[in-house]
């Protein structure tokens, strides 16, 4: 597990990249304190309040995608719950400050999604 990164994956990348040539600037995996929540986005645009998070397939349950693993389930199945629970969590405290929260999967159009954030921010 200690090859697995929390920041710069393939995907986050790829949309950083996008959005930043369509002229948007952001900050990267920004620690958010909002009490006893410490949400962490992976991109965040600070002045339209907009927070996204791109989530794994894997790491966050993806309907679509998402398998269980095989073997160690005594420890992967709790692991991907609490996963999904802090996902939760990140997702409502953020709202409840007026954020607004995309949540992206790592299989998602890269264009779409770029779109996506772009019409957010710039309303």
């Amino acid at each position: 597990m200690a090859a697995i990164r929390r920041t710069d994956t393939s995907p986050e990348r790829a949309i950083r990249s996008e959005l930043h040539r369509r002229g948007l600037r952001f900050r990267k995996d920004l620690r958010l304190d909002l009490g006893a929540a410490k949400p962490r986005p992976d991109l965040v645009f600070i002045g339209s309040r907009v927070a996204v998070f791109v989530d794994g397939c894997f790491w966050h349950c993806c309907p679509d995608h998402g398998r269980s693993p095989g073997r160690n389930t005594d420890y992967w199945t709790p692991k991907l719950a609490r996963n999904r629970e802090r996902d939760q969590m990140n997702t409502a405290s953020l709202q409840e400050v007026g954020w607004i929260v995309v949540r992206v999967w790592e299989h998602e159009d890269l264009l779409e999604v770029a779109d996506r954030i772009e019409r957010l921010v710039r309303d």
